[in-house]
């Protein structure tokens, strides 16, 4: 088995709001690794991923620290880079539509705040990652990366984006203050108002594919 570290502590970016982000590699089920504590994968899995140039298997080749190695090989280490990110419309588009969702959820009143405005933030975070990967050929993992993209960057408020980070841990960890109805209100049309960037960040992903 392999054991990596990966995620904001081997980024440097660790604050209240980080967790640990463990990879465990075997061979079959093992009992000794807690899924809601591990990400699980074969080694096959891991290969594929690879083989597919996955944005996972350029995040874990990008920042992953191995911890523990029963043959004391760094297995992640010996793959080599990923192959090329091929798949970065279809990835924006998927994410572009989870925005979407969510956005009409919290229209309607259909379902909780909380999980919506969490999936806004896994949205825009993951969308900018695939755009950073496939566009830019400058992958960035960080929580905040569309807030890294340079001129490309979202402009949103700082209340606005620590609102959808909030709800992003309130959601998976349920730590952190209640989100108010009045505090969504006040920020219901910046929120909106994402989809202009997502959309012509998407015109720029549709051109590139075309060359």
């Amino acid at each position: 088995m392999h054991i990596y570290a990966f995620g904001s502590l081997c980024r440097g970016e660790v604050s209240f709001a980080s967790d640990v982000d463990l990879l465990a590699i075997s061979e079959g089920f093992d009992s000794r690794f807690d899924p809601d504590v591990f990400s699980i994968y074969s080694y096959q899995r891991i290969c594929q991923l690879w083989n597919e140039g996955n944005p996972f298997a350029w995040h874990l080749a990008s920042e992953a620290k191995l911890i523990f190695a029963f043959d004391k090989r760094n297995f992640l280490e010996e793959l080599g880079p990923p192959s090329e990110y091929l798949r970065c419309v279809e990835d924006c588009l998927k994410f572009e539509h989870l925005y979407a969702e969510a956005v009409a959820s919290l229209k309607a009143e259909t379902s909780n705040r909380v999980f919506e405005l969490s999936n806004i933030f896994l949205a825009v975070r993951n969308f900018a990652t695939c755009f950073s990967l496939g566009i830019a050929k400058v992958p960035n993992f960080s929580r905040h990366s569309a807030r890294k993209m340079g001129g490309r960057s979202l402009n949103i408020s700082d209340p606005c984006y620590g609102l959808l980070e909030r709800s992003r841990i309130l959601s998976t960890r349920a730590v952190g203050a209640v989100v108010e109805q009045k505090e969504l209100d006040t920020c219901f049309d910046e929120i909106c108002g994402i989809s202009s960037w997502m959309e012509g960040l998407l015109a720029e992903v549709s051109a590139n594919e075309r060359v």
